[in-house]
C-alpha cells in the first residue's frame, strides 16, 4: 500500500456508467479508480436513485461508505458483490484478519438500505447513522463539532470532515492517497437539498478553504442527476438517463456551489445552475412542483418504455 503523500496516486474516471438504457445492466456496476480504489453503481433498475458507493482498501481494513437504496439481497447482491471484492483484493495483498468498516456518507434511506446484509459478517463494524453514533465512531467531539477526524485503513488516513446542511450526520472524506474528496448528496451533479441553510453555508466554507489547501484531484458524490446539456436535469424517479453528465467535479465547481449559497443567504427557492440546481431550503411547492414533473416523466415512461 502507498504511504500518503502530497502527490496523489492518478486513477482512471475513464467509464461509462450504467444508467438504465440497457435491461441487461448489472445490478451493481464495479469501476476500478485503482485497485485499491473503486467505484460501485447501484442498478437504475432496483433504484431510481442508482446511488455511487466508495470502497476504500488500506493495509488493516478496508471501508465501504454507503450501502445504497435496496436491502433485498436478492436483488442488491450488495454484501456478495463487496466479499467478492475483498476476497481479489486479498489474493493480490494476502494478510490475515483483515476487517471492513460499512460507514455512509449520510443516514437517508438510499444510502443505508443494505446495512443489515452486513450484519453478520465477520470482522465487520457497521457504523451508525445518527450523529452521536458518526460523532463517536469517528472520534468528534462534541464540543468542537468542526474538527476533522482522521481515520486510518492501515497505510491509507483517510480525513473525515463533518458537513451538515443536506443531513446532520453527513460526512465527506477526503483520501490524500488519490486526492478525491467523497462528497455524499452535499455536492453532486444534480439537486443540491438543503434543509439547513446556515449550517449548508458553513459546510461550504469548510470544504472549499479544505480543498483550497490540500491537493484535490475529483470531487465524487453519490448521484448523477445532471444531463450533458449544461443547467438540464433528469426528473425525480427517472429509471433511463440518457445522455447524463460526467460523475466527477472539480475544485471550481465546489467554490461555484459555495457562491450559489452565498447569494441565496436570507431567501428560500430553486436557482438553476450549468452544473447543479440548488433547493435552498425549498418551499413545499418547490418540493411539489419537482415530485409532480417526477410522477408526469413515469407515467410517461410507463407508456413508452414497457
Amino acid at each position: 500500500m502507498p504511504p500518503t503523500t502530497d502527490h496523489p496516486i492518478a486513477g482512471s474516471l475513464d467509464v461509462v456508467w450504467n444508467s438504465g438504457i440497457s435491461r441487461d445492466e448489472p445490478s451493481i456496476q464495479v469501476h476500478a479508480y485503482t485497485e485499491n480504489t473503486l467505484i460501485l453503481r447501484q442498478s437504475k433498475a432496483t433504484s431510481y436513485e442508482a446511488p455511487f458507493l466508495y470502497l476504500l482498501f488500506g493495509d488493516d481494513r478496508a471501508l465501504l461508505l454507503d450501502t445504497g437504496a435496496t436491502a433485498d439481497p436478492a436483488a442488491f447482491p450488495l454484501r456478495a458483490t463487496v466479499d467478492r471484492l475483498v476476497d481479489g483484493w486479498l489474493a493480490a495483498h494476502p494478510r490475515d484478519g483483515y476487517a471492513l468498516v460499512v460507514a455512509h456518507s449520510h443516514g437517508h434511506g438510499d444510502h443505508v438500505a443494505a446495512d443489515e446484509q452486513f450484519a453478520d459478517r465477520p470482522a465487520t463494524t457497521v457504523v451508525g447513522r445518527d450523529l452521536d453514533a458518526v460523532r463517536s465512531f469517528f472520534g468528534i467531539a462534541d464540543d468542537r463539532p468542526d474538527d476533522i477526524a482522521a481515520f486510518d485503513l492501515g497505510g491509507r488516513v483517510l480525513e473525515v470532515i463533518p458537513s451538515p446542511g443536506h443531513h446532520a450526520a453527513a460526512i465527506t472524506v477526503y483520501d490524500p492517497a488519490t486526492g478525491i474528496l467523497l462528497t455524499g448528496d452535499t455536492v453532486l451533479p444534480g439537486r443540491l437539498l438543503v434543509f439547513d441553510a446556515t449550517a449548508y453555508r458553513a459546510t461550504m466554507d469548510r470544504l472549499v478553504a479544505f480543498a483550497a489547501r490540500r491537493p484535490v484531484t475529483h470531487l465524487l458524490g453519490c448521484h448523477v442527476e445532471m444531463a450533458r446539456r449544461p443547467g438540464r436535469d433528469f426528473p425525480i424517479g427517472a429509471t433511463r438517463q440518457p445522455g447524463e453528465r460526467a460523475l466527477a467535479m472539480t475544485p471550481q465547481q465546489l467554490t461555484a456551489v459555495r457562491d450559489a449559497v452565498v447569494a441565496m443567504t436570507g431567501r428560500r427557492g430553486v436557482r438553476r445552475y450549468a452544473d447543479f440546481i440548488l433547493y435552498h431550503e425549498p418551499r413545499p411547492w418547490d418540493l411539489r412542483r419537482l415530485l409532480t414533473r417526477g410522477r408526469i416523466h413515469q407515467a410517461w415512461a410507463r407508456v413508452f418504455h414497457r
